[in-house]
């Protein structure tokens, strides 16, 4: 794909709130691509290369990625919905060294959200989210385990995801105009839903109570094998999973999670009183790793679950306003707390009895005890395990030092170690 570089005046954002110093950022724009596959490509490729180092929230890598997103959407036609007739939006985050700090020990770090609007002058307003910060050189949050530095590129988290939106921008620029759509990249989502947390509180261009519904992607580059396509939230609006399950044209296999409140941004808007669903292809070996580049994406799968919302979206236009509903938090079965870990990554795509492992990081208390990808823990201890919240609740008998046995299914067969936390 050809790229030409074109400049961009680029505000840079301080602490003071105020868009007062202009600096010229060269961000480069694909050319426009002949099929959505192309599309996909050609974003995902530059928001997850090594120039942008990860695009954490408040560096350079962030400020290149907003001003290539600016573009895009100045490029489909969208309107500014930013601050000061611009489509960014500033916030300010407060960093912790570690979750146990108090406020005094946190450093201010300035984010930026990147809003555009398709005004259709109609009642309601769609937003179509997705973040666009990732984990930059690792942190915290980085299952990467290496005394080395490296830049975690976040293809499918959540390159992905902003893809995605500007997939669906370029189709209802000229589609489905029931709704006005609202299309934010939010930042900080990574240190803990910043940017959507800001936007619920500070809307713009529009209030929060013309927003008809919320439709957030994060994860969406790995549709797998068995086109497992998980969407969460379906119990904040009677009318998700009917309509979701008429929309499914391409047989999708759907997985339906009721609870509004999960680890990404679709909680922002639950907790303001707006129907909102997350898009998710599941975690994967390469999740918070460096090895999360663009050469592992299910291009075509993308374009699969484009068509999908696309069509949804179409058919929710029959309804003049969806209405919200409370759920149940299923994660609240008092989330217990524990003091180890065991060092493995969830499937949480899977449905069946127990806990399948979908990745096992190095150095830990499962890789020394043999567990490997794809195995199924069905016993923790004396612990029957039938899901991730029997899991947890195990972890919780446990401190460091302990021993117990874990017993698991690989390839069906029933295997059991030793596991010492």
């Amino acid at each position: 794909m050809t790229v030409f570089y074109k400049h961009l005046t680029f505000a840079c954002l301080v602490f003071a709130g105020l868009f007062i110093q202009s600096c010229s950022i060269k961000a480069p724009v694909a050319d426009t691509p002949i099929t959505p596959i192309e599309s996909f490509r050609s974003d995902i490729t530059y928001l997850a290369s090594e120039e942008l180092e990860g695009r954490e929230v408040g560096t350079r890598g962030e400020h290149l990625a907003a001003a290539y997103i600016a573009e895009r959407f100045e490029s489909l036609g969208l309107e500014p919905g930013g601050d000061h007739g611009t489509y960014y939006q500033e916030f300010e985050g407060l960093e912790l060294p570690h979750p146990h700090a108090d406020e005094e020990e946190g450093k201010a770090v300035i984010g930026i959200n990147v809003i555009g609007f398709i005004d259709n002058d109609a009642l309601h307003t769609v937003v179509l989210g997705a973040h666009y910060d990732h984990l930059g050189w690792g942190g915290n949050s980085s299952l990467h385990r290496s005394d080395t530095a490296a830049i975690h590129y976040g293809a499918d988290d959540n390159a992905s995801g902003v893809a995605m939106i500007l997939y669906l921008a370029q189709r209802l620029r000229e589609a489905h105009p029931g709704n006005n759509y609202l299309f934010i990249a939010f930042s900080g989502e990574e240190k803990g839903l910043w940017g959507s947390g800001y936007w619920t509180k500070n809307p713009t261009p529009v209030e929060v109570e013309e927003v008809n519904y919320m439709l957030n992607f994060d994860m969406v580059g790995r549709l797998n094998d068995e086109r497992t396509l998980a969407i969460n939230g379906t119990g904040t609006s009677a009318l998700w999973e009917r309509r979701l399950e008429r929309a499914n044209r391409a047989n999708l296999n759907l997985v339906f999670s009721q609870s509004g409140v999960g680890s990404s941004d679709h909680t922002s808007f639950y907790l303001v009183e707006v129907p909102a669903i997350h898009f998710f292809t599941g975690t994967h070996e390469h999740y918070h790793r460096p090895s999360d580049t663009p050469d592992k994406i299910n291009y075509l799968g993308m374009q699969e679950i484009g068509s999908f919302v696309f069509n949804l979206i179409g058919a929710l236009n029959e309804y003049p306003e969806l209405t919200f509903s409370e759920t149940v938090v299923e994660e609240s079965r008092s989330a217990p707390r524990f003091s180890v870990t065991l060092g493995i990554v969830p499937d949480y795509l899977y449905s069946g009895s127990g806990l399948r492992i979908e990745g096992v990081t190095s150095g830990n208390p499962a890789e020394k005890a043999g567990l490997q990808r794809g195995d199924i823990i069905i016993k923790l201890g004396d612990r029957r395990v039938n899901d991730i919240y029997d899991y947890m609740d195990g972890l919780s008998d446990f401190t460091s030092g302990d021993e117990t046995s874990i017993q698991y299914k690989r390839d069906g067969e029933i295997m059991e170690s030793k596991v010492v936390f």
